[in-house]
């Protein structure tokens, strides 16, 4: 920090909805911030107390330390990860990496390290509201001498000076719209880098004029934004999930992996999707998945087992693509570990493949074939979630209890609007 000439350090820590905090501190308290922690008042923050038990204790991750670059020019500023505590030295309940911690640590007892490596897209808009996309762009237009053409550039330098780097980019199917896949990694650093991802994002928007939302559908006629999630086992440097005498080179342990996301995908989908807005990108007839099947081309699949070069075994995974980028990444890796690792423990049988493009199924074709369908309101995802075992001893109580209430809240103030849809279609016809 001295050679850098660093004047603050943020510390920065997530609520349970997967909004960043951040508390700023002088170089010279750092030490006693990493010996002590930074006490603060929990009943202030998302889900993470009640007044009467509000003290909590910040401990910075050491291992998180990174320099802002947006922040260089002007005064040194660096950041780092927090740990939630509670005065005692236990970790608080209510903390969302610690939610995720646990679910690792089940892993690894099982002999398990959990990698990931997620597709981030979002929309760069000229206007924020009502949001205006910023350019007429689609799947992989190379777009030149436009007003976007060096915000991918610029966000992934800034990515990669953060420590966090970058496998792919392009332009995406709707206008505005852009996807940024940050390369694999265990899911805690994975869940660190998509915090740190977003705010990246909005400071290149705000640096260049524009604005970015990773707001799951923002325009009814185009498609919304996700967050494929790619996901693997591995026994120490072998990825388990390979298997080179299956036809799919799926291993037993895969096929049960994928079977135990498919059986309780219905009821972790308030966490996956956790927004109202979420369920307009859930729709028949888009790319985005409606039902809990798998494939290995079939994009209309919850899940999909990506192809790869038969000497890379070390690719060997599975696609989920329902999460959208607005989730909280620590709560969903959690239920997407722990659903994968009940199909291990309980030995799930998968289901046949689905070769047929879902969305060109009806309802009774689907039931035929035992495909379940995926909750189409947030309402009907709180519905199966508040009876899910799995989700609750995943979450623990605390985060349980509040996630669901807050949503519900959520949902209830949905539910009163008038929407200008509805006033357009009836006022003069009711």
């Amino acid at each position: 920090m001295e050679e850098r000439d660093i004047r603050f350090v943020r510390l920065w820590f997530t609520d349970v909805l997967g909004s960043l905090k951040s508390v700023a501190i002088a170089p010279a308290e750092v030490e006693g911030a990493i010996a002590e922690g930074v006490g603060f008042d929990g009943s202030a923050i998302e889900g993470f107390a009640r007044v009467y038990e509000s003290d909590m204790v910040a401990h910075p991750d050491p291992s998180t330390f990174q320099l802002l670059p947006w922040r260089q020019a002007e005064q040194g500023t660096a950041r780092m990860l927090c740990d939630i505590q509670l005065p005692d030295g236990s970790p608080s309940f209510a903390d969302p990496r610690y939610v995720l911690k646990r679910a690792l640590r089940k892993a690894a007892d099982m002999g398990f390290t959990f990698h990931v490596h997620p597709e981030i897209e979002f929309f760069l808009l000229s206007q924020l509201n009502p949001p205006v996309p910023l350019d007429d762009g689609g799947y992989f237009d190379h777009t030149t001498m436009g007003d976007g053409t060096d915000f991918r550039r610029d966000a992934i330098t800034m990515l990669e000076a953060m420590g966090i780097p970058v496998e792919f980019s392009h332009h995406e199917a709707a206008p505005g719209q852009h996807e940024i896949d940050l390369r694999h990694a265990d899911a805690l650093t994975m869940a660190d880098h998509i915090m740190t991802f977003r705010v990246v994002i909005r400071e290149v928007a705000v640096s260049q004029g524009i604005h970015a939302t990773f707001m799951p559908k923002p325009f009814s006629q185009h498609p919304g934004s996700g967050m494929h999630t790619h996901m693997s086992l591995f026994e120490g440097d072998t990825n388990v999930f390979h298997d080179g005498a299956d036809e799919y080179r799926l291993s037993r342990t895969a096929r049960q992996f994928v079977a135990g996301l498919l059986h309780h995908a219905p009821e972790i989908t308030a966490v996956t999707n956790q927004w109202v807005n979420s369920y307009k990108r859930l729709m028949h007839g888009s790319e985005a998945p409606t039902h809990a099947c798998w494939g290995r081309s079939n994009r209309s699949a919850l899940i999909r087992i990506p192809q790869f070069s038969p000497g890379k075994v070390s690719s060997a995974r599975v696609e989920y693509r329902a999460a959208d980028s607005a989730c909280n990444p620590y709560l969903t890796f959690a239920l997407l570990l722990n659903a994968g690792l009940a199909g291990i423990e309980n030995e799930y049988p998968l289901q046949e493949e689905t070769e047929d493009a879902v969305w060109g199924l009806s309802e009774r074709e689907l039931r035929a074939l035992g495909i379940e369908a995926l909750p189409r309101s947030l309402d009907s995802a709180l519905r199966l979630m508040e009876n899910s075992e799995l989700a609750a001893e995943t979450l623990g109580e605390h985060v349980f209890e509040y996630f669901m209430r807050n949503k519900r809240a959520e949902f209830e103030a949905y539910r009163q609007q008038v929407t200008p849809w509805e006033v357009e279609r009836h006022i003069t016809v009711l």
